[in-house]
């Protein structure tokens, strides 16, 4: 207890780890219990994050912030308007007919299935298909029940979607036009001893902007690839399929490995165990090593490095807390998370206050 309690004065009677503290705490605390009901100022930040390097560049070429942030933000609201009606529609086209055809795949795959204690009786066993296949079934009625609900609620969901694209578009514009100007409203009310929080949050701006701004770029460089290769070697749903792959790089690694499932399935069932088949899963897994080996790197050479297990980990912790928007910052979050220990004070590295001096020392003197 003694350790806690010297630990304790040593660093929290700062000011300036207090105020990175309350910080904090505050905005963990808004985001955790009203994330909900801010959900379109966040996503309209995360956009602004996005779009925000495209303003400083014409703001370098010599454009007002006024005239650079329209441009860009009509730029964006074209494209905007492009995915909703040239994407979508063909999106769900697709996922109609896959839909259409479930029964037929789930009767070959049962077929499939069936060939198996033939094949290997001495591992599998035909009641141990019966199960398999029972559990299948019931675990598609239970999805069909969950979509059943879904599309009952759809009218709730048309409302709010309908209030994000009236509410986000505005949000965004004002972020981007008036950002120093919410900025500074924003510092009037921290606290005084906020020079270790600023060398803090620049870090964390900074790795933030580079994150949206390159993963949305992988994003829409692994669908198009993705399309590109799935059209040309025949691919069934190749659209619905290349966006799935697309989207599948915001949940780093475990999405990846999610979204190779159903692209395999539904290439076995088009193809079975054809060269066609071959070559669509040696193609599709060269695109994943370029994506991992080549893309990656080069969209986020200036993000710090996380660990493996570190990512995992933040996903499943800020995920389980704040869900999809947990999932998609995890990056980010950790990468806060690390910034604040490396900024921590530790023996030897005294934490300066704001005129300069080592503020623990000046305290022990």
């Amino acid at each position: 207890m003694q350790i806690l309690t010297d630990w304790f004065k040593k660093y929290f009677t700062d000011p300036q780890i207090v105020s990175l503290a309350v910080v904090l705490v505050i905005g963990f605390t808004v985001v955790l219990f009203f994330g909900n009901m801010l959900m379109p100022v966040l996503a309209s930040i995360v956009i602004a994050y996005l779009l925000e390097g495209l303003v400083c560049r014409l703001e370098r070429i010599g454009l007002s912030r006024l005239m650079a942030t329209i441009i860009v933000f009509s730029v964006f609201m074209m494209f905007v308007l492009a995915i909703f009606f040239g994407l979508l529609p063909r999106i769900s086209r697709q996922a109609t007919e896959l839909f259409q055809q479930l029964p037929s795949i789930i009767s070959k795959g049962q077929k499939a299935l069936m060939q198996l204690p033939e094949r290997y009786p001495e591992f599998v066993s035909p009641e141990q298909i019966q199960e398999l296949i029972a559990l299948i079934r019931s675990e598609l009625a239970d999805y069909g029940q969950k979509i059943l609900t879904v599309s009952l609620a759809s009218v709730v969901g048309l409302i709010t979607l309908s209030v994000y694209l009236v509410l986000m578009p505005l949000l965004v514009f004002f972020f981007l036009k008036d950002k120093d100007l919410i900025i500074d409203w924003f510092r009037q009310y921290l606290p005084k001893h906020r020079k270790f929080a600023g060398s803090v949050w620049k870090d964390v701006d900074r790795q933030i902007g580079n994150y949206v701004r390159g993963k949305f770029w992988e994003i829409v460089i692994l669908w198009a690839v993705s399309f590109a290769t799935f059209s040309i070697l025949g691919l069934n749903f190749s659209m619905l399929l290349s966006v799935l792959v697309g989207l599948s790089v915001i949940i780093p690694y475990i999405g990846a490995a999610v979204v190779t499932i159903p692209v395999l399935v539904i290439a076995w069932f088009q193809w079975g165990w054809s060269s066609d088949f071959i070559w669509l899963t040696g193609a599709y897994f060269v695109v994943q090593a370029l994506d991992g080996n080549v893309l990656v790197p080069l969209l986020f050479s200036e993000v710090v490095n996380l660990h493996p297990v570190a990512i995992i980990v933040a996903i499943l912790v800020f995920g389980g807390l704040w869900g999809f928007w947990g999932v998609f910052f995890a990056i980010p979050l950790a990468t806060l998370v690390q910034a604040v220990l490396t900024a921590w004070p530790r023996e030897g590295h005294p934490l300066e206050d704001d005129d300069g001096d080592p503020a623990l020392e000046k305290r022990t003197a």
